[in-house]
């Protein structure tokens, strides 16, 4: 009799599975990456070829009530990097929680500005200044179209609560969108960024402004950055950029970069070229970067 019930028990577990299997789908992709860098004569950077891998799983299924629920989670050389769980309500917008890349609110235009690479201050030093940005590990995330104006908003509790929005705009005129986000880091930082970009053909041209302003004796940063991108064909685009930040003590400092990419079927071979000078304000702290790479996406 016992046999009997764990048959009917195994019966009604394989049942639910491929109920639940059928009512969804789970898709894998992944990338690799290797590539070669170089940074300043007078740093000690080690080998200069490296690699990079990662991998991604993506869910969605269709609920009894007409929505829809899907899941990320994504991997880069083993470690967590981003994942997030979102309810699709329809009309009522796309509720959920997450952590990790673009995330929700200000982080969606943390960055604006059009590039064929990497960002012109990236990898250049370990300070990203004048880029706003909240905390996401595990916040509340929520966005939806309002007259064609869409919303994205998050809110992350931890030591300090920080909230965040971002509200960006297409209808003014073909290939113009501008936006503006501001944040709340709790009592010690508030954030704001604005940005206005313009399309035409393979060409993009953008614009934007970004301000930290700190609580207490700590200097404010300020920013404002320009960028230019061309798709010449399908397969090959160039971009220039460039990010002045005012911090508030000392001198400016200022990034510059070119990249290119060309990519042919689920190859990219990429070039990026950096520079940042007066990093934090210091008048002799310069560094450069510049990288080779070739990547694959499967």
């Amino acid at each position: 009799m016992n046999n009997l019930k764990k048959l009917g028990l195994a019966v009604a577990g394989s049942t639910l599975v491929a109920s639940s299997a059928y009512a969804g789908a789970l898709d894998v992709s992944g990338n690799a990456k290797i590539s070669m860098k170089s940074a300043d004569d007078d740093e000690v950077t080690g080998n200069s070829f490296s690699m990079d891998k990662g991998i991604k799983f993506t869910g969605s299924g269709d609920l009894d009530n007409g929505m829809s629920v899907s899941y990320l989670y994504k991997m880069s050389d083993s470690s967590h990097t981003s994942s997030n769980v979102l309810i699709d309500m329809g009309d009522a917008g796309v509720a959920g929680v997450g952590r990790g890349n673009s995330g929700a609110g200000i982080r969606t235009v943390r960055y604006a500005l059009p590039t064929a690479g990497e960002e012109v201050w990236d990898d250049v030093d370990t300070d990203d200044n004048g880029i706003v940005g909240t905390g996401d590990t595990n916040a509340l995330y929520y966005s939806n179209t309002y007259g064609g104006v869409s919303f994205s908003g998050s809110y992350h509790k931890d030591d300090d609560t920080e909230k965040s929005f971002a509200l960006t705009y297409s209808g003014l005129m073909d290939g113009l969108t501008v936006g503006y986000g501001g944040a709340e880091v709790g009592s010690t930082q508030d954030q704001m960024t604005v940005f206005v970009k313009y399309t035409m053909g393979g060409l993009t041209v953008a614009y934007q402004q970004a301000e930290l302003d700190n609580a207490g004796a700590t200097a404010d940063e300020d920013a404002d950055g320009m960028a230019v991108s061309f798709a010449v064909n399908e397969s090959l685009s160039v971009s220039y950029g460039v990010w002045d930040v005012d911090m508030g003590t000392g001198v400016d400092e200022e990034s510059s970069g070119v990249s290119a990419s060309y990519t042919s079927g689920g190859m990219t071979i990429g070039l990026v070229s950096n520079a940042t000078d007066n990093v934090a304000g210091g008048t002799s702290n310069e560094d450069t970067f510049k990288e080779v790479s070739v990547s694959f996406a499967f």
